[in-house]
């Protein structure tokens, strides 16, 4: 044991802090069902599981508030199914009579003496709470177990609200981050949709004419059993489609002769490709192949005959709604989870006469792309701070004393 430090049931910490279960620092009070309330103009937002989950972007409104919500009394989710991601995510309540409590949703009333961000922030989708989740089944908090749970505790409320602080620091970064990445994307669709739209002087083609579309044939017989961890070769699914390029990192490998096996798809930069199984219609665009790359049955590879296209402007056709209108009319109201290419080389698309004027287009918006990836990247870096940063200052690893 490190001096400094001892170990109790909310982990190691040090020697000054203490480790009270939730009952000792905290009231409790258990939600009610509100669904007969239930009104698009209600008065106040009902604190549900998905309203938990989704961070307050999906919200229900109720005509009654029969399980009010004080300002700094923080909601946790009590109920979830197996491997879930909402089991005791919780939200911390910052307005008064705004809020009401659903059920299967508890209700955490810090005493005085504890910072309201502080205990928040410990006790939102702690391990203590994830542990009740058997992987099958169910889970259903019960309120003698969340008020069982050990807490790691400064001994002052001082101490408390420095930690907590510093993390909100974080995280006004990360929601003005967010915010920003969600402005830029905005403007990056209006875009697409202005670049995009016909022009008198466009000619109108058939995909079928100006493009190959190959995949991986039926008779090769890829299974799931011949996808490596690691490798030489990497395996594009459709699952590794993220923002419409691919996540070379979520990739599986396949072995030499599987990659070997078929040419035509072998991926090359400036490739687009398109899922045509499962969630059909996922586009993305090969900027680099780190390492040798072959498609599984459910991908398309299409190339442009001749330079009748460039790839880049016709993959930001394929991401408008142009190619989404398409996919639309061929299921005609129903669902399909298969694109065949008899049906998608019918596709007809208008573009300019010129592959410059094209390649202006496509670079407008791979600029728009850029600025949106490094927004992203920048995001990711935050919340991973943020991340360590908890994990130094709850534990106590880093103390903040004035």
């Amino acid at each position: 044991m490190v001096e400094g430090y001892k170990n109790t049931d909310a982990g190691i910490i040090p020697i000054d802090w203490n480790s009270p279960v939730l009952s000792e620092i905290s009231d409790f009070e258990n939600g009610k069902a509100h669904e007969q309330f239930i009104d698009d103009k209600g008065d106040f937002i009902v604190v549900n599981s998905k309203f938990i989950s989704q961070d307050g972007r999906v919200a229900k409104y109720s005509k009654a508030n029969l399980s009010p919500l004080a300002k700094g009394d923080i909601a946790i989710v009590m109920s979830d199914i197996p491997n879930g991601k909402a089991l005791a995510k919780c939200f911390s309540v910052d307005k008064e009579n705004r809020y009401t409590l659903n059920q299967r949703i508890g209700c955490i009333k810090p005493f005085e003496q504890i910072d309201n961000d502080y205990l928040f922030y410990k006790l939102n989708r702690d391990k203590y709470f994830l542990a009740f989740d058997s992987g099958s089944g169910q889970t259903n908090l019960k309120k003698s177990e969340i008020l069982a749970c050990p807490v790691a505790l400064p001994p002052t409320k001082v101490e408390q609200t420095a930690i907590a602080t510093a993390i909100k620091d974080v995280d006004k970064l990360i929601n003005q981050l967010e915010r920003l990445l969600t402005k830029k994307r905005n403007i990056k669709t209006g875009a697409m949709q202005e670049l995009l739209k016909p022009q008198p002087d466009w000619k109108e083609n058939t995909l079928g004419e100006t493009a190959t579309l190959k995949a991986r044939i039926g008779w090769q017989g890829l299974t799931t059993a011949e996808y490596r961890k690691q490798g030489k070769y990497f395996l594009i699914t459709g699952t590794e489609f993220k923002n419409g390029f691919i996540d070379w990192g979520s990739c599986f490998y396949v072995d030499q002769e599987r990659y070997k096996q078929d040419k035509n798809i072998q991926v090359k930069v400036h490739d687009v490709l398109v899922t045509k199984d499962g969630t059909i219609g996922k586009i993305a665009l090969i900027k680099s192949v780190p390492k040798p790359a072959t498609l599984n049955s459910g991908v398309f590879v299409i190339r442009p005959i001749a330079n009748s296209f460039h790839p880049e402007f016709f993959y930001y056709l394929l991401l408008s709604e142009i190619f989404s209108i398409f996919l639309s009319q061929l299921s005609a109201g129903s669902t399909i989870n298969h694109l065949y290419q008899k049906d998608f080389v019918t596709f007809k698309y208008f573009i300019p006469k010129t592959i410059d004027e094209q390649n202006h287009i496509a670079k407008i918006l791979s600029d728009m792309d850029n600025e949106i990836e490094e927004l992203d990247v920048q995001l990711t870096k935050y919340k991973r701070m943020k991340l360590g940063i908890m994990q130094s200052l709850l534990t106590g690893k880093i103390r903040l004393k004035k």
